[in-house]
């Protein structure tokens, strides 16, 4: 049985425990502040944990919220999932998530959160929660990934199979394949049998791996420079770094791999010291990344898009709001979305912030600006 993270790992006044049977789970989770507070529900992305969150906890408790963040299905210390790559991939769908979700609210004896927080895959989550339960998910953060909303169904083609679109669609991977020098999507990349292996086993060890990949996609890489792209073509595309557009004959581990800081960088970094860097490698030399990368499969299946079709034409109505690093390349890899989020995705977007200073990791990179961001939004509901 899966033991909560020994306090030793974890900043004063966070808390780690399991709760049985959520949704099926066993899920562990971490907390902070009083549990009779309004509560925050943190969600993270990938390859992350709760874990990720450890910065922003402390002060958001501080400011009188109980604070909870669960490895979410697939990840650390929850269990009850399975992720063999030949079996099902339906329960890493997107209303799973939410039902995970929704009931980890019942199981801390609560019918509302004041506001769901996202990261990365967590901001869909977040999203996903707020569009389909506002009675529950009376706000929401979107960190990272901007939320478009669900696609529309096609009109004017009755009795016509949905096309399928996208990173669905297979058509932009071989495009990209393509190329001069060819590249693919690391959607795709994630989705295929050897992604796992790759990344768990990768030859600079797993540590290595982690370290690499964080620092590639932060702030502190110097060529994290993005701005918008004109459109979902595979040249525009390619003008992104590595980490999202691979080499077509490279795994993500020798992609991140060569731009691994030196040791100077790393003894200088502090979001990321040594020791959280060895908690990461500890859960995921644990677990391997599949049950993470699962959620990619239901993407690039289009799985989770028919899913999300039951909320076409909604929009998150709950009041919200977007927090991203300046840095981040996230804000406009999936071009098009950053603009749906504030124009049609949500009804009452209370702020988009671009941190200084931040590249994907906005929490973890700037946790003072991220916190003061969310404040400020939480105070005007």
């Amino acid at each position: 049985m899966t033991e909560p993270l020994a306090p030793a790992h974890l900043p004063p006044g966070i808390r780690s425990r399991i709760i049985r049977q959520v949704n099926g789970l066993d899920m562990h989770v971490l907390e902070a502040g009083a549990a009779d507070k309004p509560l925050l529900l943190l969600l993270h992305g990938f390859p992350e944990l709760a874990f990720s969150w450890r910065h922003v906890m402390p002060r958001l408790a501080e400011a009188g919220y109980h604070v909870v963040a669960p490895d979410q299905r697939g990840y650390g210390r929850t269990t009850g999932w399975t992720a063999a790559f030949d079996g099902e991939i339906q329960s890493f769908g997107p209303l799973n998530y939410v039902r995970d979700a929704l009931a980890l609210v019942a199981a801390l004896g609560r019918t509302q959160v004041a506001a769901v927080i996202g990261h990365d895959f967590g901001s869909p989550v977040a999203g996903n929660c707020a569009l389909s339960r506002p009675d529950v998910f009376r706000a929401a953060v979107l960190m990272s990934a901007p939320y478009a909303g669900p696609r529309p169904w096609p009109l004017g083609v009755p009795g016509a199979p949905e096309a399928a679109t996208g990173l669905a669609s297979g058509a932009m991977n071989e495009a990209l394949a393509r190329l001069d020098p060819p590249r693919k999507h690391y959607q795709w990349y994630y989705s295929t049998r050897e992604a796992n292996e790759n990344m768990w086993r990768a030859k600079q060890g797993l540590g290595n791996f982690i370290r690499a990949y964080y620092h590639h996609k932060s702030a502190d890489w110097a060529a994290n420079k993005p701005h918008r792209l004109a459109g979902w073509e595979a040249l525009e595309l390619a003008v992104m770094p590595t980490y999202y557009i691979m080499p077509l004959g490279l795994g993500m581990a020798e992609t991140v791999a060569a731009e691994m800081p030196g040791a100077a960088e790393i003894a200088a970094n502090r979001w990321l010291p040594e020791e959280d860097l060895a908690v990461y490698a500890m859960e995921y030399g644990r677990t391997g990344f599949q049950g993470g990368l699962q959620a990619y499969r239901c993407t690039t299946s289009g799985l989770a898009a028919a899913e999300m079709r039951l909320f076409a034409g909604r929009r998150i109505e709950v009041p919200a709001c977007y927090i991203a690093g300046a840095s981040d390349w996230g804000v406009y890899q999936k071009p098009g979305d950053f603009e749906a989020m504030q124009t049609r995705a949500c009804a009452d977007l209370r702020g988009c912030h671009l941190v200084p200073g931040a590249g994907h990791w906005v929490q973890q990179e700037q946790p003072g600006a991220t916190v003061a961001h969310v404040l400020e939004f939480l105070r005007g509901l």
